[in-house]
């Protein structure tokens, strides 16, 4: 702790007074401007190591998060210069402050500015050109994946908080996240320069036209690019959040699960770039911690033993240590097929017999005490302080929501993986929103949200039965001895736009020939 706080006072002072209190130290820090794709130019932090020789030393590009600026990693970059003899590039990204060029969501121009700004530390900042890596939180992981598959120099990435699916994130399952959409493109408007791309999406997004901004998604989506990641053996890292509110945890683990080089995968409590957030100023931080370990190993060639250990590293979102697996899949070791029974006084049950005839009408467009909670405010709450999206289970309105009660756990089970909602639904509507919560709930009807997910029904028939299959978000989760799941299936959620309104209606039933259940993964 003495030793990060030595670093993170030095950092300060390197970044506010170039002091000679930074060569001491073990590094160096410039302000620079670096000639980005096109010659945009483009605002850094370079920081060097001193008193280790001439070089070349091994090289770290860091492009910045959706609207912050360079400042957001000089804490970090120190940290790796100081201990470990990085070059470290902290830059601006593209559109955003006093770097030049437009906003292009990730597009071709600002993918290409990290190799650009690989090309000047190697020919500027004694970087060397066979050992880079590149690492960023939210909008710079996303970068480092993409620019992971465009440029083969690029040995490792570290990409934290990052999405690998744009539209699965913003539009899932053809559900706009409200929320996650205004908090973007209101920083992007205060303190960046949107271009043609962004003001054309955000003219959509307010027409209510979102499916529109979908086809941009392709190029800027790193689960379109896993071959070219693949074809170039990058060791890629990678942490979320399982509360992350703007790049769920689930397009995440899909991609990694189709990466065939050195892989880790790293999911902890918390919300969007919260579980890094400190590592990045400087400070202790297992996830940063682990980045560093990952450039030690794939960029300098330090045999520290990651790449013997378990690359799925899984933490509990209610509470506990790291557990550990050699791949996602065997996370979910085993599932649990839990049918939907009819509803009594509008609450049903969920067991192990399957349970057909039956129906459960709900009222479309009522908001209901069930809820996923605001974006970044509530998953920091689980993160930081334990404290659950929750809600009180007779307090939700049976009209307009469906629940079913699972049976009472014997043990303390963990929910480990995504759940599986397979489900028969006749709309009223051509159009209408749904949203499966599971929760957690002990004996005196409190619930603690474990998981969720939207689903948007366009353009079906009214009155024709549907058969919907849908994966909730992953989660690591332990359900105490002595509580149940509770599934609620309701019409409207404040972090997402609904497509459901008043008057309208869904009725869920069991056809005899294709029950209804939700299967739930356990670790």
């Amino acid at each position: 702790m003495r030793r990060s706080l030595v670093l993170f006072l030095t950092t300060l002072l390197a970044v506010g007074l170039l002091t000679p209190v930074a060569q001491a130290a073990g590094f160096s820090t410039s302000y620079r401007t670096i000639p980005g794709q096109g010659g945009t130019p483009i605002r850094a932090f370079v920081v060097e190591p001193t008193g280790r020789g001439s070089g070349p030393f091994p090289l770290l590009v860091l492009p910045s998060s959706w609207g912050v600026n360079n400042i957001e990693y000089v804490g970090a970059a120190a940290k790796f210069a100081y201990e470990s003899g990085y070059v470290v590039v902290s830059y601006t990204s593209r559109g955003f402050y006093d770097s030049g060029g437009e906003i292009d969501v990730s597009g071709p121009d600002t993918v290409a500015d990290v190799s650009r700004v690989i090309d000047w530390a190697i020919g500027n900042a004694r970087g060397d050109a066979a050992r880079i890596g590149v690492a960023g939180i939210s909008y710079g992981a996303g970068q480092a994946l993409l620019a992971a598959a465009a440029d083969p120099r690029i040995k490792a990435v570290a990409a934290l908080s990052t999405w690998t699916d744009l539209a699965r994130s913003l539009y899932p399952n053809e559900t706009v996240n409200s929320q996650a959409v205004e908090v973007l493109l209101a920083a992007g408007n205060l303190v960046g320069r949107p271009g043609p791309v962004l003001r054309q999406a955000e003219d959509a997004y307010r027409d209510g036209r979102f499916q529109e901004v979908v086809p941009i998604s392709e190029s800027r989506s790193a689960a379109n690019k896993i071959a070219a990641i693949n074809a170039n053996r990058t060791a890629v890292m990678i942490g979320n959040a399982w509360n992350d509110g703007i790049f769920a945890p689930g397009q995440v683990t899909d991609l990694f699960a189709k990466l065939t080089g050195p892989k880790r995968l790293m999911l902890s409590p918390g919300d969007h770039a919260t579980a890094e957030l400190f590592g990045a100023a400087g400070l202790p931080n297992e996830i940063w911690d682990s980045a560093g370990r990952w450039f030690d190993k794939h960029v300098r060639g330090v045999d520290n033993g990651i790449d013997r250990e378990n690359p799925v590293n899984l933490k509990p979102n209610n509470g506990g240590g790291w557990r550990t697996f050699p791949s996602w899949a065997a996370a979910s070791a085993a599932q649990d097929t839990l049918y939907l029974a009819g509803p009594s006084w509008g609450t049903g049950a969920m067991g192990t017999t399957a349970a057909t005839g039956w129906q459960n009408r709900i009222a479309a467009g009522w908001p209901t005490v069930a809820d996923s909670g605001t974006i970044l405010l509530s998953g920091a709450l689980q993160g930081f302080f334990g404290i659950p999206t929750g809600v009180s289970m007779p307090l939700v309105d049976r009209n307009a929501a469906a629940v079913w009660w699972g049976p009472t756990y014997t043990r303390t089970t963990a929910v480990s993986g995504a759940p599986k909602l397979h489900v028969t639904v006749t709309p009223s509507a051509p159009t209408t929103t749904l949203y499966a919560y599971l929760y957690d709930v002990g004996s005196v009807g409190l619930g603690s949200l474990v998981t969720h997910k939207p689903f948007t029904l366009r353009d079906v028939s009214p009155g024709v039965a549907r058969t919907l299959d849908f994966e909730l978000e992953p989660v690591l989760w332990d359900v105490p001895a002595g509580h149940q799941l509770v599934l609620v299936v309701d019409t409207v959620d404040p972090r997402y736009l609904s497509e459901s309104a008043l008057g309208q209606s869904a009725t869920f039933s069991s056809p005899a020939a294709d029950p209804s259940w939700l299967r739930v993964p356990r670790g």
